[in-house]
């Protein structure tokens, strides 16, 4: 599931590989809180992560 996520991160969101890293390392305890890491250091929007959860809910 995590290299679904990191997938749709960079193809649909563009989200840059460095930033994916980032929220990986900090959420190695609890890797489904990726999009929330991104959210909290800036890496990502509010739109979008409402999408990340929209794709997270159909994945």
């Amino acid at each position: 599931m995590q290299t679904k996520l990191v997938n749709f991160l960079q193809e649909e969101l563009a989200i840059p590989a460095s930033s994916i890293a980032l929220a990986i390392r900090r959420s190695e305890e609890c890797p489904n809180h990726i999009p929330m890491i991104l959210w909290q250091y800036g890496l990502v929007t509010l739109a979008q992560l409402d999408r990340i959860f929209d794709w997270l809910e159909t994945a």
